[in-house]
């Protein structure tokens, strides 16, 4: 058996399995609208929060780096991929995310991978959310230390797993700030009490929190008012650009610049990625309106949805899971969804529980009531479609 041939059994079977994936192509800027495999169809499943991946304004900013420093950054910070854009954006960072210092990655995939792998040693323990994101769990699969998990944002089951776990020579308790396919988040202020009481660590990973939470958009740690030893986030979401960041202790920082291999062997972000980050910061921190609007629509989507009847789950973020039930269900939801011109697909086990299929939506700040309207209307004409067959 060729290669190939021993690759093409493994993808019938997830085909059969019902996990096949595909790419979709957009030919337009990421909006509330796009153009997609040759159609408009309006989205309900960005990650663009706050509607800055299109802003005029960072596009401008992006444009005068580009100029001025060219299209990549040639290299490993540590060798010749340094550049003043970089350090500008950490001390950005850092002041957005109140700490003392912050160290950018390419992604926050990789800055998950340097915490947890540079962090924790042989002798310690990871306590993980049980829903924690991927690049978390391959962290942790990475580490030398031993991973626990605890029931989702279930308290009680996290200090039982702080007591039993008292002979290690540290802790870390690990969780996402919002959850990406619950819309939940982690009750911070009393995991920073466990850990207090237990002589934990409290790693963070603020992806969906950030730009999105607190009075000025800095996530969860302003939403709770508590500084946790390590901040994880994302350049991707809400600020509308590429890239992730770690922050916490000047310490942190310069333990991970020399010890953390996704940051001393990975080439740079672009100097005009971050200058688009650091000036969509700035839109972020000195603006409420995008947050204010971005609620609003929160607000009316999941109104009216709970009338239609729907089990959603979530707190109060742009992640808004609607519960349909059985897969070959969701999946049906989500093709007269498309039908309908709404991209918005099924999220089906074994990345969830079983019989808790769901259509994962997501609001942004540039959606319009009428384009909300629009999208339960859908869910109400499909629902009774379904009834019928």
């Amino acid at each position: 058996m060729s290669f190939d041939q021993s690759l093409q059994l493994r993808l019938d079977e997830t085909k059969k399995a019902g996990l096949y994936r595909s790419l979709r192509t957009m030919k337009t800027a990421p909006g509330s609208e796009v153009e997609m495999d040759g159609g408009k169809k309006l989205i309900f499943a960005s990650n663009n929060y706050l509607g800055l991946a299109g802003e005029e304004s960072l596009v401008e900013a992006a444009k005068v780096a580009l100029y001025q420093f060219g299209v990549g950054s040639s290299g490993s910070r540590l060798i010749t991929g340094n550049n003043e854009w970089h350090e500008r954006l950490e001390q950005r960072l850092a002041q957005f995310k109140q700490t003392e210092a912050a160290l950018l990655f390419s992604s926050g995939y990789l800055a998950n991978l340097a915490v947890l792998t540079a962090l924790p040693e042989k002798g310690d323990v990871l306590l993980s959310d049980q829903f924690n994101h991927a690049s978390i769990i391959d962290g942790c699969r990475l580490s030398n230390a031993d991973t626990i998990v605890y029931n989702h944002i279930d308290m009680a089951d996290l200090e039982k797993r702080l007591q039993a776990t008292a002979s290690y020579q540290r802790r870390f308790i690990v969780t996402d700030g919002v959850f990406s396919m619950d819309g939940t988040i982690a009750p911070l202020d009393q995991i920073m009490t466990l850990a207090k009481e237990y002589d934990a660590y409290v790693i963070v990973d603020d992806a969906h929190a950030t730009g999105v939470l607190g009075a000025k958009g800095r996530g969860t740690s302003e939403y709770f008012n508590v500084s946790p030893d390590v901040v994880v986030g994302t350049l991707s979401k809400a600020v509308g650009t590429e890239g992730g960041f770690v922050s916490g202790s000047q310490t942190l920082i310069e333990f991970l610049v020399n010890h953390a291999r996704p940051f001393i062997f990975q080439t740079s972000l672009p100097p005009a990625s971050c200058a688009i980050a650091y000036h969509a910061l700035e839109m972020i921190e000195a603006g409420e309106e995008k947050r204010q609007r971005l609620r609003q629509k929160i607000k009316q989507l999941k109104t009216g949805l709970i009338k239609l009847g729907y089990t959603i789950k979530g707190d109060d973020t742009p992640i808004i899971p609607v519960i349909i039930g059985e897969a070959s269900k969701a999946v049906l939801f989500a093709k007269g969804l498309e039908e309908k011109g709404i991209y918005a697909p099924a999220i089906r086990p074994p990345t969830v529980p079983d019989r808790e299929s769901r259509i994962r939506l997501t609001v942004t700040a540039d959606h319009t009531s009428a384009q909300i309207d629009y999208l339960l209307k859908s869910f109400e004409q499909i629902e009774k479609e379904l009834l019928v067959q």
